[in-house]
């Protein structure tokens, strides 16, 4: 079964590309037409790329892995930011630090000290502070939060990206490509797809077309995670039945071998 329609990518308008003036000649393979001085997306690959993406995206959940989504743009933030929540992934939608990846133990020290100021209050460490610094407590906690809240349970380094405007994002692009991480990316017209594994051309800035494809995504995601969790149950299911069929043989063994020593009945006239 398709995951979207032609129809459903046009009435979210992801065919609507930037301005002619504005276009990254590397788009061009899925440019469709221009159109009163605007490209027009060729919604046919959209497709294809879109399966394609949603396809690999699957199969990294369902081996147990993170995939990390990445949208600082004010259209895409809260639409991420669910969409991420759904499907239990981390996220980052204000602001990407530098090094957020190529330095991860340093941003792992910051999203350690959010959660030594929440222990603070709750074990009444906090309490006994002044004023000025339960203050300044306060407002760096806020800010932490602001910033990695989002991959506070982000314990190693995701094993890929999804990501709205590349062109925004192009530093969490860098850092992936030095990781060697892999990206998928809703691509515009006015963007270089070449960096990208799995572009998706598409419009990046309208609110309906970032819903729809970040929507497929997620449901992917889901896929991936619902069949691991099957896959888990079917294991334990034969573990359990093999631990059963070892426990019967193991009775029917000892039977035998009961039958084995017990002394013969003398017969009469022995």
């Amino acid at each position: 079964m398709a995951r979207t329609t032609y129809q459903d990518l046009l009435d979210a308008g992801v065919h609507f590309g930037h301005l002619t003036r504005k276009w990254d000649p590397k788009m061009a393979k899925y440019i469709f037409m221009e159109r009163n001085g605007i490209h027009i997306i060729d919604l046919n690959k959209t497709l294809t790329k879109l399966e394609e993406a949603a396809s690999a995206i699957k199969q990294i959940v369902k081996s147990g892995r993170k995939v990390l989504f990445v949208a600082t743009k004010k259209q895409a933030k809260e639409i991420i930011a669910q969409q991420a929540k759904e499907v239990n992934m981390p996220f980052v939608t204000e602001r990407w630090l530098g090094g957020m990846l190529t330095n991860f133990a340093t941003v792992r020290k910051s999203i350690k000290k959010m959660s030594n100021i929440d222990k603070m209050q709750k074990d009444g460490t906090y309490d006994v502070l002044s004023k000025k610094e339960k203050l300044m407590i306060q407002r760096e906690r806020i800010k932490l939060e602001s910033l990695l809240g989002g991959i506070a349970d982000l314990n190693r380094l995701p094993a890929a990206l999804f990501i709205i405007d590349v062109k925004k994002e192009h530093i969490a692009v860098s850092e992936a490509i030095k990781l060697n991480i892999p990206t998928f990316a809703m691509v515009d017209t006015n963007s270089d797809p070449t960096n990208i594994d799995f572009p998706i051309p598409a419009n990046d800035d309208a609110t309906k077309s970032i819903s729809l494809i970040a929507g497929i995504i997620s449901k992917a995601i889901q896929e991936g995670l619902d069949e691991r969790k099957r896959d888990k149950e079917d294991e334990a299911e034969k573990e359990a039945a093999a631990a059963k069929a070892q426990v019967d043989n193991g009775g029917e063994a000892q039977e035998a071998n009961a039958g084995a020593k017990r002394p013969r009945k003398a017969k009469d006239g022995e």
